[in-house]
């Protein structure tokens, strides 16, 4: 590999991690990948930190051709800084000149980004095990309900994909919840919109490659190739 503009800090199973990998291939964008294990807390070093003061994946940089860095440390930003600054690329909002489209594929994605990720992270299954409760029920039950509203929500724009015929925003954030789901045991089969979509994304080639059995941190046993 050349020496690449973009890094990307990354763990296999982060979900955030997915949307901002499959962003980056579908682009084209060149980048080279640090993985950060968060099962072995690397994530909460003094040198991600510093960082990332969020002590969270992903983390995006940007090198500039004076060598400054700039920083994005949430993926939806990053997806959106990407966006902007490479306008010729593949583009993840519907055109400007469909602003219901862009809406709705901007509510799709906080259902995700906002309701149902944050809820059921490793941070907050590490807190609702120590309260004693089960962190697998826990994020079964949420994660049925938001995919609930999701489906709904998704019930009159949808296509082969979330907002018609193209991937967008809305897709990248659908299908690493949609894996946790599957991991959880969620019943995928009373959301045939998720489904369908689901399926459609997971023959294209960029979302292969950002698939967490393909990274270079998946253990061996979880790998593609293993399963």
């Amino acid at each position: 590999m050349s020496n690449p503009t973009y890094t990307i800090y990354s763990y296999f199973r982060s979900s955030c991690s997915a949307r901002l990998r499959m962003v980056l291939n579908l682009k084209g964008i060149e980048y080279e990948m640090k993985t950060i294990n968060l099962l072995k807390q690397e994530h909460l070093s003094g040198e991600h930190k510093a960082l990332n003061p969020n002590a969270t994946v992903p983390l995006l940089l940007r090198k500039g051709s004076d060598g400054s860095i700039f920083k994005v440390g949430q993926s939806l930003a990053a997806i959106e800084y990407l966006d902007e600054t490479l306008p010729q690329s593949y583009q993840l909002l519907p055109p400007i000149s469909d602003p219901e489209a862009r809406a709705v594929t901007r509510t799709l994605a906080n259902i995700i980004a906002c309701d149902l990720q944050p809820v059921t992270n490793l941070r907050i299954m590490k807190r609702i095990k120590r309260l004693g409760a089960s962190p697998e029920q826990w994020n079964k039950e949420i994660m049925t309900e938001v995919l609930q509203a999701y489906e709904t929500t998704a019930k009159d724009s949808s296509g082969q994909y979330s907002v018609g015929d193209n991937i967008t925003l809305a897709d990248v954030c659908l299908l690493p919840a949609v894996w946790n789901a599957q991991r959880y045991g969620v019943d995928l089969n009373t959301f045939p919109i998720i489904t369908k979509t689901s399926e459609n994304l997971s023959k294209h080639p960029a979302i292969i490659k950002a698939h967490w059995q393909n990274q270079p941190d998946t253990p061996e046993e979880l790998r593609a190739n293993g399963c």
